[in-house]
């Protein structure tokens, strides 16, 4: 099975400027991604999208492929993932080349570790899925069985039950993405979305995680990355 390892990295990031090529631990966050799917030995290719010719070079530096640059439209604050996708697929088949599968491994995710990429995507060729994500649990107190949706006739429980379960025991196991790996069939892709027909996970739950989005999840990866 051809895979594509695909790192998105757009230069205009605002709740941490520059963060792709920051420098985390005394390497850039981008080479957290990048070094990790090299490692893998998984994938047909491992390829960063960006439209800044910076990120490029530091992303080349570190092993990755950048055969083409992301057009400055699709690298906007309402710049959407799967459009992205879309735009690498697309210039590839320019290319003659040609993927069963993309997985999409954010930059905000450095704690990703290889052997959860190795796993997902054995998984995923085993049980044969369109899509596969990596997860986490969702504590209890936030669990959906137990969160109300206001409704123009009163509250409702969110997954449309009629009585909250009595014991937290009681609760169906349920799964929040952790933004690590997005793991999908190309034909999905093609149609508009991540998520295919036939959906599996791969838990993290244990293992160390953070998704950057500010600069208190930066300060978390500074000290996670110390206690590894």
């Amino acid at each position: 099975m051809e895979i594509l390892a695909l790192i998105p990295a757009r230069g205009g990031s605002k709740g941490i400027p520059r963060k792709n090529v920051k420098l985390l631990q005394g390497k850039p966050l981008i080479a957290y991604s990048i070094e990790a799917a090299l490692q893998a030995n998984c994938f047909s290719e491992v390829m960063v999208s960006t439209e800044d010719e910076s990120i490029a070079e530091v992303a080349k530096k570190y092993g990755a492929q950048i055969p083409f640059l992301r057009p400055a439209a699709q690298a906007t604050d309402s710049a959407c993932s799967i459009a992205v996708v879309q735009h690498v697929l697309e210039a590839y088949a320019e290319q003659n080349r040609f993927f069963d599968a993309v997985c999409l491994l954010q930059p905000t995710a450095p704690l990703r570790s290889v052997g959860l990429i190795q796993a997902a995507v054995a998984k995923f060729k085993e049980v044969g899925c369109d899509t596969l994500l990596s997860v986490r649990s969702v504590p209890h107190e936030f669990h959906p069985d137990w969160v109300l949706f206001p409704t123009e006739n009163g509250a409702k429980i969110a997954t449309g039950i009629s009585e909250f379960p009595k014991q937290r025991q009681l609760l169906r196991p349920a799964f929040h993405r952790d933004g690590a790996i997005y793991l999908t069939k190309t034909a999905v892709l093609k149609s508009g979305t991540f998520y295919g027909d036939k959906i599996e996970l791969v838990a993290t739950d244990g293992l160390p995680h953070v998704n950057l989005d500010t600069p208190a999840d930066w300060e978390l990866a500074e000290q996670l990355l110390k206690s590894l």
